[in-house]
């Protein structure tokens, strides 16, 4: 039998690595990777199905193109790539690049596509893009920008306590080797959990504080705890004075907070929440994690603020089992900005900046013409690179600008979005925002749709508008393994290798003090009829004839000739044509990727992400072994990647570094955000209540549960319990509404209706109902008919709900209905 095959699981932002036996095109057999620097060898029984996603009847293999009828026609690749370059060239020379929308990105195991369609972004103009992290994480990335500018994890494994917000790490992990630590503190006398939840989840059953919020109060609980901590004087002050700005505002706001009203409003009672706060503050280490609970819920902007207050002003930071700053292999979005306005440059500034930018274009087209025409002639390559190597430690202060790539759209800046003029946050457009953004006359509307492997005519809030708004652009493109709820609505649907038969990534790199990035080479072949992200966009924009071909053979020849010779000319092109910096996914898949194992070619855009690290953390990647001078750490740490069957450690920091992650030049946290901290003093008369006598219950729409997984596992025989995914509830309200375990249900909301099955719960709070995510999706059995399994939710949901600030959904809050019924079966 072969040797197993190492990968990693993309079920999760874990990305646990495993190792798998492979017979045929199956995944016979997967295990946890005892060789993963970071899980260890952990996975959770998730991974062990990862076959129904590689395999089965609804995998695609042929480009197809949608017909007036709606049908379907499958077409060849060669047709597909023409008529698809040819109506986006249309679109941008009718209406201009910047209405091509593209959606995709913020997958669970497959960021390497869209790190490569940043080059068509580019070559179109495309600024404006999407992904999931806009229905989840951007009101917490902007409160991360304003405090202290980068993203915060915890050292849960050696916290004394551990505080979950909306959070039930026991089926959505997020922290390596979940289960294990949450079994160690929950059996462990010194240590403690506390849990902020309606639910008497897994993990809030292992509690010792299970904080059981009304549904939408968090805000007022989290502000509870903090104004105890404030108001008892259980603050770390040292850690105050030393490390943040701006506690005098905090402390007045949290004083004058009624810690017994707001005990009242949240449904917590005050000496609960006490005990809490007491717990955290006189902990040696404390651990606070968010999710979507309170993420997709009202205030969820506000609340994440509150929760990071938590524990700073309790000192829970830079040291073991607290909160830590992390390095980054590649950011995930554009960033949230500081908050501070951009200085526009003088007059004799703009002359002196384009004076140099004149003599660096003049220096760098001789350099990248020349070192490519020298490394022609055989015997003088070895001079070549060494005469190279010496450029790029005069280059490299130049690099950073050039290695990226794209260009299209960035991070925070006050940018908002062309029709509704909704808050870009992380170069993100809210999802809430993206069908109004088209379903107009406005004359800056969207008019085409790219959206690569991403589902989210299934996964956005009102799902009937998403699709609604696809029909309505003038072209639309999918790229995806599977014929989804999303491709059916496409122009065109091209079919993508699957996330085990290419070069794959994320960027979700969130471990400290070392932190892992790990490049899970293809363990077969591509599907026939299938092709890699990388590759299809290479196709497209070979058709566009974005770049001179002599640029391309140029940058071939120089990365054949050596890794220094690339680098100097790479640099120098770009320098010498900044507007190829835009492409340069491309021109590297192109030149690079030549040289490259072919298996291996999607993943030369690494190269630049590598140099990026590099020169962005020099002293942690050298601690991690990439030393040297100009490119060679980058080069080092690129070739590691690329030739290591398993995750490499990239930066290896101490407790001590931690602070350099802070991007503040005080290294201090700013911690008085005034639009935050109106709203905190604005609690006491803020609105409490979004149910009403037609929709008196709150539903969660789509819970975590043990067979639960997005939507990568479109085959519902996956689920060996909870197959149709019933809606749970409380038995108080089962008894009122005459409900019964197993027995069928009319749900209404404002939105849609659906028939559903009925589990009677112990977990669910009077008023709070929860169906679970990932379910409604159809899948062929292979007579021509499909088979279908649970309620979709988001055909519940609607585009109003949603968070005041950051217009994050709120899927945890949607008021609803229950009807009984008799004798009617599920949908």
């Amino acid at each position: 039998m072969a040797e197993p095959k190492a990968t990693a699981c993309v079920l999760c932002e874990c990305n646990c690595g495993i190792t798998v036996d492979v017979e045929g095109r199956r995944l016979a057999k997967i295990r946890g990777d005892k060789a993963h620097p970071a899980s260890e060898g952990y996975t959770c029984e998730k991974a062990l199905r990862l076959d129904l996603y590689q395999n089965g009847a609804h995998r695609i293999t042929k480009p197809l193109k949608r017909l007036p009828d709606g049908t379907y026609r499958e077409i060849d690749w060669h047709t597909a790539i023409d008529e698809i370059a040819a109506k986006l060239s249309a679109v941008k020379d009718e209406h201009g690049g910047d209405k091509i929308f593209f959606y995709g990105g913020g997958g669970q195991g497959n960021h390497l596509g869209s790190a490569n369609a940043l080059a068509l972004r580019g070559a179109l103009g495309s600024v404006y893009h999407s992904n999931a992290l806009a229905q989840e994480k951007t009101g917490e990335i902007w409160v991360d920008g304003r405090l202290y500018g980068g993203h915060t994890k915890g050292d849960f494994e050696h916290a004394e306590v551990l505080v979950f917000v909306g959070k039930n790490p026991w089926q959505s992990h997020s922290f390596p080797r979940a289960r294990p630590v949450l079994k160690q503190v929950a059996a462990d006398p010194n240590r403690s959990m506390i849990v902020i939840d309606p639910r008497v989840s897994e993990t809030a059953a292992m509690a010792e504080h299970h904080l059981r919020v009304l549904p939408g109060r968090d805000a007022w609980l989290m502000a509870a705890l903090v104004a105890v901590i404030v108001q008892e004087d259980l603050v770390d002050a040292d850690f105050i004075a030393a490390h943040t700005t701006g506690y005098d505002e905090v402390h007045a706001a949290f004083v004058a907070c009624d810690v017994t009203d707001f005990a009242k409003v949240s449904g917590v009672d005050e000496g609960e929440i006490r005990a809490a706060a007491r717990r955290i503050a006189t902990a040696s280490s404390v651990c606070v994690y968010e999710d979507l609970g309170i993420q997709q819920a009202p205030n969820s902007t506000l609340v994440s603020y509150l929760n990071k207050l938590l524990w700073i002003v309790t000192g829970n930071f830079g040291r073991p089992g607290t909160m830590y700053l992390h390095s980054s292999f590649a950011l995930l979005a554009g960033g949230s900005g500081s908050g501070s306005p951009r200085k526009k440059p003088g007059a004799l500034a703009r002359a002196r900046k384009q004076l140099m930018a004149r003599t660096v274009t003049a220096a760098a087209t001789a350099i990248s013409t020349t070192l490519p025409a020298l490394a022609r002639v055989t015997p003088l390559r070895a001079k070549v690179e060494a005469g190279a190597s010496a450029l790029l430690d005069a280059m490299v202060s130049l690099a950073g600008g050039m290695l990226g790539g794209g260009g299209a759209g960035g991070g925070g800046g006050g940018r908002t979005s062309p029709v509704t003029g909704a808050k870009i946050i992380g170069g993100l457009i809210p999802c809430n925002s993206i069908a109004d953004e088209i379903l107009t006359d406005h004359p800056n509307r969207f008019r085409a749709m790219w959206i690569d492997s991403s589902n989210p005519a299934h996964s956005l809030a009102d799902s009937p508008r998403f699709r609604a708004a696809m029909r309505a652009v003038d072209l639309s493109v999918v790229i995806d393994v599977a014929f989804t709820e999303t491709a059916r609505e496409a122009d065109y649907v091209l079919p993508a290798a699957s996330q085990f038969e290419k070069p794959e990534a994320t960027f979700f790199n969130f471990e400290f003090p070392r932190n892992v990035f790990h490049l899970r080479k293809p363990i077969m072949e591509p599907l026939g009829g299938t092709l890699p992200e990388p590759e299809i966009y290479a196709r497209l924009l070979r058709r566009m004839n974005v770049v001179d071909d002599a640029v391309v053979t140029r940058l071939r020849r120089a990365a054949h000739t050596g890794r220094d010779t690339f680098g100097a000319t790479f640099l120098a092109t770009v320098a010498a044509d900044p507007a190829l910096g835009k492409i340069a996914p491309y021109l590297l898949y192109e030149t690079l990727g030549t040289t490259l194992d072919p298996r291996l070619r999607g993943a030369a855009v690494l190269w630049g992400i590598s140099h990026m690290c590099a020169l962005s953390n020099p002293k942690a990647v050298a601690r991690a072994g990439f030393t040297g001078t100009g490119l060679t750490p980058g080069n080092r740490l690129f070739d590691a990647i690329i030739e290591s069957p398993t995750g490499v450690v990239f930066t290896d920091d101490t407790w001590d570094d931690v602070w350099n992650y802070v991007k503040r030049k005080d290294r201090r946290f700013t911690i008085a955000i005034d639009t935050l901290l109106d709203q905190v003093r604005e609690l006491p008369t803020a609105r409490t209540e979004w149910t009403t006598p037609e929709f008196p219950l709150v539903l969660a729409a789509g819970e975590r549960r043990s067979f639960t997984a997005n939507t990568i596992f479109r085959n519902p025989d996956w689920r060996r319990r909870d197959r149709d995914g019933h809606l749970r509830i409380s038995a108080e309200d089962a008894t009122a509404l005459r409900l019964t375990d197993g027995g069928p249900a009319r749900l209404v909301t404002a939105k849609g209706s659906a028939t559903v099955i009925i589990e009677v719960s112990d977990m669910m709070r009077a008023g709070n109902i929860a169906l679970p995510n990932g379910l409604g999706l159809d899948y062929p059995i292979g007579d021509g008919t499909t088979t279908s399994a649970g309620v979709s939710p988001n055909e519940l949901t609607c585009l109003e709900l949603k968070d005041d600030f950051a217009g994050t959904p709120w899927h945890k809050h949607v008021p609803a209905r229950l009807e009984a019924l008799e004798g009617v079966p599920a949908e």
